[in-house]
């Protein structure tokens, strides 16, 4: 576990009061943000072979929701990295029983934007896979982890947004979310974390959702634990009432958090603490205002607003 602080950086630009649909613009803004909670961890993968991407990206959710990791964050992250680092990147996720990756990728934008860099977009569903065994408590908990992740470095992208079950999504709940584990949900994303030992995660907080969308223009960096505890400060949640931090931070206290541009206390105040809604409960006026933001943009309607539900 680090106890280096968490870097926070503030998104400028026109979309400090909402969305804008241009990623050009987008990126534009998280350039000097990105460079600036990145460069510490720009010194440990400087020498990487093979770096891994890995997103929240697992439904086609509209990015202004907050529900999902912006695809302008990613590719601001992975233009930073092909820049100070000679590795093979990739973008990863991995399908499921309800959607396969390659089309949660097509519809998010990642295929198109990823034509900029080179980098590939990696299904980890389809990949070998390598059994590890982590302790936890002193307990043996065996799980199966694509090999991609084993060999590569990997930079885990959360968005800011809480579980169905209420604790946060955070960094290593979306790690969790890529292995093959039969341990308590608690327990998962503790495993999966020590194995892949992430070299940062960089929690995407420019739209956070916590029962509505707000546009946090905020962005963190720092250990995949500290990341989440912060993100579960900011979500109004406590760390005793999450039990994989709880595993993991035991009784370390608050984490500092370097970033002279974010009031975290305001910050905190202007998210709401609300909790997230069923992955087959589309609000209304999400379904609204997706449907006419698509034949505006000329983006897909994704699945969840198919069949005219």
């Amino acid at each position: 576990m680090s106890t280096a602080p968490v870097r926070a950086a503030a998104v400028d630009g026109a979309d400090r009061r909402g969305w804008v649909p241009d990623i050009d613009a987008r990126m534009a803004a998280l350039e000097s943000p990105v460079r600036d909670v990145l460069g510490p961890a720009l010194e440990t993968l400087a020498d990487a072979d093979r770096i891994t991407v890995v997103p929240d990206a697992h439904y086609p959710f509209h990015p202004s929701s907050g529900i999902v990791t912006d695809p302008a964050v990613v590719g601001s992250v992975v233009a930073r990295l092909e820049r100070r680092t000679d590795a093979e990147i990739a973008v990863a996720g991995a399908s499921d029983e309800r959607i396969s990756f390659d089309r949660t990728a097509a519809y998010l934008g990642y295929a198109s934007l990823l034509e900029r860099f080179d980098a590939t977009l990696v299904d980890l569903a389809d990949d070998a896979r390598t059994e590890e065994v982590c302790a936890i408590d002193e307990r043996p908990i065996p799980l199966s982890v694509p090999d991609r992740l084993v060999e590569s470095r990997v930079v885990v992208v959360p968005s800011l947004r809480p579980t169905e079950d209420g604790p946060v999504a955070g960094a290593m709940r979306t790690l969790g979310s890529l292995v093959e584990c039969d341990a308590a949900p608690s327990r998962a994303p503790v495993a999966a974390t020590r194995v892949l030992d992430p070299a940062v995660a960089v929690l995407d907080a420019t739209i956070a959702y916590g029962g509505d969308p707000v546009a946090a223009n905020t962005l963190f960096a720092g250990s995949a634990d500290a990341v989440d505890a912060v993100a579960t400060s900011l979500l109004g949640r406590s760390i005793e009432s999450d039990d994989a931090l709880e595993t993991v931070r035991g009784d370390e206290g608050p984490v500092a958090v370097d970033g002279a541009d974010v009031d975290l206390e305001r910050l905190r105040d202007r998210i709401p603490t609300g909790g997230l809604p069923p992955a087959d409960d589309t609000h209304p006026a999400l379904s609204a205002a997706y449907r006419v933001y698509a034949a505006v943009a000329g983006d897909a309607v994704p699945p969840q607003l198919e069949g005219g539900r």
